[in-house]
């Protein structure tokens, strides 16, 4: 399900108004184009409704769409949500993370980047014309003392703003919708599904009833990811040993145990009753996603225990 966050940065510049309204057309092709290629699934996100958009200084959207009134039509029947908070998992803000592009915040690119979206910008300025928008992350991190500390990273944000772009991340358009069409695990798209279809997509795994719960009401935007996590959890568990390797499996994505100042939130009750440590968990996105769970080398597998928001916060 791609979504479309626009680049606010990008609008509302001194851009004059012929190279303003070329740059919407082209922009408006290229989201076109993605719901051509998945018209059920395409959602376009913006900061505020693209009805009031100021393409340049002086030159409101309205201008534009009496000029392309088929176009705009099109645009107004797709999709389209606002502010960013709407495609967020229920309670979530992103408070601890901001994105810069320059020296300029940058929330809708921010945005896809949380989100595994799409950035989209008009092609005003020479820097939107490319298919990934590098820009600088600051979010606030746990240490060991139990703390915070703020990490500062450059990443990369999958990006459209004319239909060579389109064309360019087609392939991972299409991979989306063939998955859905053809069923098994790329078809998921409901946490339920995860939980009643577990034992045919996660037979390593072994999960406690209680996250039963955590799966059937995962909010929409986390359950690509967490399917994901437990995929690679799935894969590594399969091929582990542990006698080649008597401590952990060789994981597929980052996994590590919890901060000593942090293991207090991740005793659950277990099978048998008992009280046990699940302090091994895996991240996923949009922060702060957290699955614990613990190993059983005995079994050679893992029982998780828990799929939701960061414990304790």
């Amino acid at each position: 399900m791609p979504l479309l966050f626009l680049n606010e940065i990008s609008c509302d510049t001194d851009s004059d108004p012929a190279r303003a309204e070329r740059a919407m057309t082209e922009l408006a092709r290229a989201v076109l184009a993605v719901v051509r290629a998945d018209r059920p699934g395409t959602v376009l996100v913006a900061r505020e409704p693209i009805t009031g958009l100021q393409i340049a200084k002086g030159q409101p959207i309205g201008k534009w769409s009496g000029k392309n009134k088929e176009m705009w039509q099109r645009l107004l029947l797709m999709q389209s949500k606002w502010p960013h908070r709407v495609v967020y998992p229920e309670g979530e803000g992103f408070y601890d993370v901001e994105y810069r592009h320059g020296d300029r915040p940058a929330d809708g690119l921010g945005a896809a980047h949380l989100m595994d979206g799409l950035g989209v910008s008009l092609p005003v300025e020479p820097c939107w014309d490319t298919d990934q928008v590098r820009v600088h992350r600051q979010r606030l991190v746990d240490d060991a003392d139990g703390g915070g500390t703020f990490e500062t990273d450059e990443v990369g944000v999958r990006h459209l703003s004319s239909s060579t772009h389109c064309e360019t991340h087609g392939p991972w358009i299409r991979a989306g919708v063939e998955a859905v069409r053809a069923g098994g695990l790329g078809a998921v798209r409901r946490g339920a599904d995860l939980w009643e279809q577990r034992a045919e997509l996660f037979p390593a795994l072994q999960f406690l009833p209680r996250v039963e719960q955590d799966l059937r009401q995962l909010p929409g935007v986390w359950v690509r990811p967490v399917r994901d996590r437990l995929a690679e959890l799935q894969e590594a568990v399969a091929a582990w040993d542990p006698k080649e390797r008597p401590i952990e499996p060789q994981w597929r994505s980052d996994v590590r145990t919890e901060f000593e100042s942090r293991r207090r939130l991740c005793w659950f009750t277990d099978d048998d009753g008992t009280e046990q440590l699940f302090d091994w968990h895996s991240e996923f996105l949009p922060t702060p996603g957290r699955m614990h769970f613990r190993l059983l080398h005995d079994q050679r597998t893992l029982r998780i225990a828990y799929v939701g928001r960061k414990l304790g916060v």
